[in-house]
C-alpha cells in the first residue's frame, strides 16, 4: 500500500496524481489569468470569492487548498513547479 513516506517521495519529484490533460490545459488557462490579475491590480491577492468571474475564484481557492495538501503530503495535483511559478507572482498561499 502507499505510505505517507512515498506519497511526499512521489510529490517532491513532481508524480502528478490524477490530473489530467484537460485539467493541466485548464490550470495553465487559469495561471494565465492570474497573471492578468497580479498585472491590473499589482498584486496576488486575490479573493476566494470573484464575483466578475467565479471559476477564477474556484480555482484560487482550490490552489490553496491544495497546497495545504501537497504540504502534508496528501494527494494532490499541487506540484512543486506550480508552487514555484505562483510564487513567483506573488501569490498569496492564505486569505
Amino acid at each position: 500500500s502507499m505510505t505517507g513516506s512515498r506519497i511526499q517521495l512521489l510529490n517532491k519529484v513532481g508524480f502528478r496524481w490524477a490530473c489530467t490533460k484537460l485539467q493541466e490545459e485548464s490550470w495553465e488557462g487559469s495561471y494565465e489569468k492570474l497573471l492578468s490579475f497580479v498585472k491590473e491590480f499589482g498584486h496576488g491577492r486575490v479573493p476566494n470569492e470573484f464575483p466578475s468571474y467565479p471559476p477564477f475564484g474556484n480555482w484560487v481557492r482550490n490552489q490553496r487548498q491544495n497546497y495545504i495538501k501537497f504540504q502534508k503530503g496528501d494527494l494532490s495535483c499541487m506540484t512543486e513547479s506550480r508552487v514555484k511559478l505562483l510564487n513567483k507572482v506573488g501569490f498569496e498561499w492564505e486569505w
